[in-house]
């Protein structure tokens, strides 16, 4: 693992500046910026799976309903205390997406993309119509038990739970299994033939991405105290998650971070002006505008700007 120094500082100092936030801002924007915590590891999660290894998912809320879902459940209808509920949540989702998802990472291109968005849309119509009792059908399960109260403290437990899972996420892709990953969105054949198992490799990384998905949408449903099955499998969600991880760059695990704050906080200001969906409209063309100036998102826009006040400096 090539870690330097200016890392750790970096990472202090993206801590250490979202640990500082309640002092600076007002209570609205501890809300906003709660938002942004979890699209941030919703976007992370996405970015671990196909940011490195290629394979477009269409499919990602599938696997933060699971988590959110399996907690809700446990503990609503079965008095599941939440620190065994999520946990639970965890591996289920780890578990049942791995068992749901393994066929589709056989194919390739847009046929996996068709297959993850076709597995989104059928937990969606099963969670209204199986076992309704249980999942509460089309009106969803409310009254659910959550973490924290108050826009302080649920902010500070997002943005714990973002430092922990966004520096575990750059660490983990910076190890050779991260290499190894990474080789496979460029050539996968290659891989192949240097006799390491890509089967093994992209099932590792689905259950990290799982992993994360499944702790965020189980955190993010304690956080609501409640859960639809149109708020999680919606296609604007889905489209929120790929712009957050489009505008801020794939494959860097901290770009999806800036990528979704960027987005909620611009959705915010054109809240007033645009109270409709035809904010995506116009968050989307930014997207699309910042994707074609620079393909690899803000975080090289920043480098880039980094390099040139070095250069300067000089």
């Amino acid at each position: 693992m090539n870690l330097r120094w200016y890392h750790f500082l970096l990472w202090a100092a993206f801590a250490a500046t979202l640990m500082l936030m309640p002092e600076l801002v007002s209570k609205g924007t501890l809300r906003t910026m709660i938002f942004a915590c979890y699209l941030a590891i919703f976007a992370v999660s996405w970015d671990l799976l196909s940011g490195r290894t290629g394979y477009i998912s269409f499919g990602h809320p599938f696997l933060i309903g699971i988590g959110a879902y399996t907690t809700a459940i446990l503990s609503k209808r079965f008095d599941v205390p939440l620190e065994l509920s999520i946990p639970i949540a965890v591996v289920v989702t780890m578990i049942g997406g791995l068992i749901v998802l393994l066929p589709a990472l056989r194919i390739k291109g847009s046929y996996f993309a068709l297959v993850t968005l076709a597995y989104m849309e059928l937990i969606y119509q099963l969670t209204q119509v199986v076992r309704p009792d249980l999942t509460g059908g089309t009106r969803g399960i409310s009254g659910i038990e959550t973490l924290t109260r108050g826009a302080v403290n649920g902010y500070y437990l997002a943005a714990t739970l973002l430092i922990i899972l966004t520096i575990f996420s750059w660490a983990l892709m910076r190890t050779r299994i991260g290499t190894a990953l990474w080789a496979i969105g460029m050539n996968e054949e290659s891989v192949r033939g240097s006799g390491l198992s890509t089967t093994k490799l992209k099932c590792f990384a689905f259950l990290a991405s799982a992993f994360v998905a499944g702790l965020g949408g189980a955190f993010y449903v304690h956080y609501l105290g409640s859960i639809a099955p149109r708020a999680l499998f919606d296609i604007n969600f889905l489209f929120t998650i790929l712009v957050a991880v489009l505008i801020g760059g794939a494959g860097t695990i901290i770009g999806p971070v800036m990528g979704a704050f960027f987005l909620v906080f611009l959705l915010e200001w054109l809240r007033p002006w645009l109270p409709g969906a035809e904010r995506y409209f116009i968050y989307g063309l930014i997207a699309l505008v910042i994707y074609m100036y620079e393909p690899k998102g803000i975080i090289r826009i920043f480098s880039n700007l980094l390099g040139k006040l070095r250069g300067a400096n000089k």
